[in-house]
């Protein structure tokens, strides 16, 4: 996004606001941000943030569905990475209100579209919100790797074993039930596995996670 636009301008001065625990100061800025749009580009980026500061669910949902409205008039490239959080909002808001079937529909569609974020940090926090949104309204069915692993994690954390958690847990929170996501899972607790780092008993739960994948 264009940092000089005055729409961007302030939605960035409402998200410093929002840091500084200004949170009226945000909510008036992203107000002025959405009254100052001149276009559905604009008014998509504006109508985002204005969706952080309401009051009800219903609210949220109402903001974050202009918001998408905004981006399909758009239709171009300056807004394909904005779909999987747009979906995904929608999603939690309609969690938010009890309307599971409507929030798994949203989380599927976020999912289909997650390869267009932006590979770092915010692309990671999206398709892990994502991948927790489809267990939670029961987008992904449970496997038994959910249970061995959720024991070994635990584990983990409770010896800080960083290294190894920071190997797996990219891979675990992430996965939306694909293949890749499969192959990635696994890769992941193989390479955990060859190392023979763990105590005897986790490496045995390991080998029993990586058997249930295959």
């Amino acid at each position: 996004m264009n940092p000089d636009n005055p729409v961007v301008r302030l939605c960035s001065e409402g998200m410093r606001a929002e840091a500084e625990a200004r949170q009226n100061d945000a909510r008036d800025l992203f107000r002025r941000a959405w009254e100052t749009a001149t276009d559905d580009y604009e008014a998509c980026v504006a109508a985002h943030y204005v969706a952080r500061h309401q009051p009800t669910p219903e609210d949220t949902l109402h903001w974050n569905r202009e918001c998408l409205a905004r981006a399909d008039r758009v239709g171009d490239e300056r807004v394909r990475a904005f779909y999987p959080s747009l979906h995904l909002n929608i999603a939690k808001a309609c969690r938010d209100l009890g309307r599971l079937d409507e929030a798994r529909e949203h989380f599927q569609r976020a999912a289909a579209c997650v390869d267009a974020l932006p590979q770092g940090q915010y692309g990671d926090w999206n398709r892990f919100a994502i991948a927790e949104g489809l267990r939670s309204t029961g987008g992904l069915g449970p496997r038994p790797v959910d249970d061995l692993l959720a024991d070994l994690l635990s584990g983990l954390c409770a010896r800080r074993d960083l290294e190894t958690l920071g190997l797996i847990l990219p891979a675990y929170l992430g996965d939306l039930g694909t293949d890749d996501d499969r192959t990635r899972l696994a890769t992941a607790l193989h390479m955990v596995h060859a190392a023979r780092g763990l105590p005897e008993e986790d490496q045995e739960a390991l080998g029993r996670a990586i058997t249930a994948l295959a």
